[in-house]
């Protein structure tokens, strides 16, 4: 049936794909067991407190929380040593993500996006009618910032940035920003998506606050899904400028974030800190080691500052991952980023990884055989 009346731009918009469910692939696979290496969650959560504390939390479930969400934005800005002003929250990353669209795209507007990045960026900007410029990356898995700045004109609305890139796991140099800033007008923004940033070097990575306070124009998006294990709770935040705050929470839905993801971030904050370092550290061995190992094997995995490897095969990943989908182990290959022979591993427990790396192995040479035939 035609549906009449929407929006032209809304039937230019591709639907988001995730990653496939656990519940699926048993479905789809006539499956007990399956290992979700797909997703980029965090297997080692949530934490002991946060979990006492959304439980808590269910019996005030018919009441709306505090709209200001004033002590989670104290607590995020601690972090940062700024003030709770700086912080916004919302329903997820993706939350935020929808809100710096509706803030900041007029129709006609140009926005700037990496080739390969998180597709959200270009679906968003879309349906707000923006110009969508594509810059290529630079040596094909890395974010060319010189390539953006030239592209920058009097149009240029906003700068969608990954920083670490999702689906390569790579980031930028710092003085690469510094240079992109002294290049930037003053009506142009640049939107950061740091979903990953704690998974990695923190020498590496751009100090937020210092931007922020030096009045750049930047606001960096960050989320409780990854390192901090709150993937179902959907909870995100934003870190800004205080007047920028101000227009964020006008643009944005009023109580756009739920009782129990609030509950369980704040008690990730207070009380589960050694839980959450001791994850970090597992994860961070893990990718290591799930890079060295794919290495050993003749592929070629990009180093990551995520909790996922990127790596590259002389096989179609298509064929490479619903094989090992049959074998009940989910990974997400990356055809729609325009890497049909990539695939992007997210970092499990230990078992995990290593029966990964095992069927991998044998899937490897069984397409081996078959390209020779």
């Amino acid at each position: 049936m035609t549906l009449n009346g929407l929006r032209k731009v809304v039937l230019g918009v591709e639907p988001y794909i995730p990653g496939k469910s656990t519940e699926e692939v048993m479905a789809e696979k006539g499956l007990k067991n399956v290992i979700k290496l797909g997703s980029n969650e965090n297997p080692y959560s949530p934490f002991k407190y946060a979990v006492e504390a959304m439980k808590n939390e269910v019996p005030r479930l018919n009441t709306y929380p505090d709209v200001s969400f004033h002590e989670i934005r104290e607590k995020i800005a601690e972090i940062y040593g700024l003030k709770a002003s700086n912080i916004c929250i919302s329903h997820g990353a993706e939350g935020m993500l929808q809100t710096m669209g509706k803030t900041f795209i007029d129709p006609g507007d140009e926005v700037i996006i990496p080739d390969s990045t998180y597709g959200l960026y270009r679906e968003i900007s879309k349906v707000m009618g923006a110009e969508i410029i594509n810059v290529p990356m630079r040596e094909k898995y890395f974010i060319d910032i010189d390539a953006i700045i030239s592209k920058i004109n009097s149009k240029t609305k906003l700068l969608w940035l990954s920083n670490p890139n999702n689906p390569t796991g790579t980031v930028f140099e710092k003085n690469d920003l510094e240079r992109l800033f002294k290049k930037l007008p003053s009506h142009c923004w640049v939107i950061l998506d740091e979903a990953y940033a704690e998974f990695a070097d923190q020498g590496l990575m751009p100090d937020i606050a210092a931007l922020i306070n030096g009045g750049v124009n930047i606001i960096s998006i960050r989320t409780f899904s990854k390192a901090y294990g709150l993937a179902g709770a959907r909870l995100g935040y934003a870190v800004c400028r205080e007047e920028m705050s101000v227009v964020i929470d006008t643009v944005t839905e009023p109580f756009n974030a739920n009782r129990v993801g609030i509950a369980g971030a704040l008690a990730t904050l207070k009380y589960d800190s050694e839980e959450y370092l001791n994850a970090l550290t597992k994860i961070k061995a893990g990718r290591e080691w799930i890079t060295a190992e794919l290495s050993k094997m003749g592929l070629s995995p990009v180093s990551s500052q995520t909790n996922f490897v990127f790596v590259d095969t002389p096989f179609n990943a298509e064929v490479i991952s619903e094989k090992l989908l049959d074998r009940g182990i989910i990974i997400r290959p990356c055809t729609g980023w325009d890497y049909p022979n990539a695939m992007r591993i997210t970092v499990g427990k230990k078992e995990q990884n290593e029966l990964l790396l095992e069927e991998l192995g044998k899937i490897l040479e069984i397409v081996t055989e078959e390209a020779k035939q």
